[in-house]
């Protein structure tokens, strides 16, 4: 029979619906369980963005909760500088909408690639918005749990343009001490202890330490062809700080990055301990020299990769076949630029052998 008009939000019928008040424009992006499109406001012509979650996808009573829980926890969130504002939801017989400050300056990797200069003072300033994000969220007892690149987005296109969190789907309300069994998140940014199931909020820093890893080198620091081979990387892999660039990287970033990919939780860094970090701190110990200009190379390799693998999903034929060939391109692409220490030689001649 489906979900009633008004089952999802549980408002009186009479509540205004989106299409009243918002003219529907082009799509912006698509996620696993919502399409984000441009809208425009009749009263003002003010743009917005509007994330539509299809109810035919909300197949049981706890997919319906987690579509409120997001909603709870932006409203929760209202205020901060750096999360998007949500301005309002909407529910129909088909969908319900959530209409949210429109970020039309792009994502986190795209922005640093176009602007083709680098440095880790740059790197830093970024990080401190992004821990900054999990402190604001922990203190208020949220949870992000899918903290990556590309849920960062600019809000225009300007140089000193702010850089927005968004996306809260999969975060959750929490309290000192909780710990959850969920596994959530993806695949390089997941901490070790989400895949033992049993964790807390430290997952989040643990996360972020992986995005500073790779804003700092271009590469993620847990890598494998497959899904299920980054997860046991994640679990066992060690960090490597002695292949290029990490010799030219200062010692107070390597420290940073240690502390925040620590297995242990209990002695990983808290979000408030890596904003007093010395690099991460304003007016810090991070350097202005630009880096290598490999790392923008493999940063635009890596941000396309997972591009490609975002369209293959959508495709309902040939999927397996299609990201097997984006990984293989993708190795290949990391062995003439980069070094062997990525490129799982006896994955890769089979596959070339079959």
């Amino acid at each position: 029979a489906g979900l009633q008009a008004d089952s999802v939000l549980k408002r009186d019928v009479n509540t205004a619906k989106l299409k009243d008040l918002y003219t529907i424009g082009k799509k912006l992006g698509q996620g696993q369980f919502g399409t984000t499109y441009l809208c425009v406001e009749k009263a003002t012509g003010k743009e917005y963005a509007c994330k539509s979650i299809a109810k035919r996808k909300l197949l049981t009573d706890e997919d319906v909760e987690d579509v409120r829980r997001e909603i709870q926890i932006m409203h929760h969130l209202a205020g901060h500088s750096s999360v998007v504002s949500i301005v309002g939801a909407y529910e129909d017989a088909v969908a319900v909408q959530l209409v949210m400050e429109l970020c039309a300056g792009g994502e986190l990797f795209d922005r640093i690639i176009q602007r083709g200069h680098y440095s880790e003072k740059a790197a830093a300033q970024l990080t401190r918005v992004i821990v900054g994000v999990i402190e604001a969220c922990h203190s208020l007892g949220v949870m992000h749990r899918d903290l990556k690149p590309e849920n960062f987005l600019f809000i225009n296109t300007q140089e000193d343009s702010p850089l927005k969190a968004i996306d809260f789907g999969l975060s959750i309300f929490f309290t000192p001490g909780q710990m959850f069994t969920d596994v959530v998140g993806s695949p390089y940014y997941v901490a070790p202890e989400v895949l033992l199931k049993n964790y807390g909020r430290e997952v989040d820093v643990w996360s972020a330490g992986v995005i500073i890893y790779i804003l700092l080198s271009g590469v993620p620091p847990f890598w494998d062809e497959s899904e299920q081979g980054i997860f046991e990387q994640v679990l066992k892999g060690e960090l490597d700080f002695t292949t290029d660039p990490w010799p030219s990287i200062s010692e107070s970033a390597k420290d940073l990055v240690r502390k925040m990919l620590n297995r242990d939780p209990r002695k990983r860094l808290t979000a408030h301990e890596a904003l007093c970090h010395p690099w991460v701190c304003v007016d810090g110990v991070a350097p202005d020299k630009p880096l290598d200009s490999a790392v923008l190379s493999r940063l635009k390799q890596f941000s396309a990769m997972n591009k490609l693998k975002k369209m293959a999903l959508r495709v309902s034929i040939g999927i397996k076949f299609v990201i097997g060939v984006i990984q293989s391109v993708f190795v290949l692409m990391f062995y003439f630029t980069y070094n062997c220490r990525l490129l799982p030689r006896v994955c890769l001649k089979k596959r070339l052998q079959d």
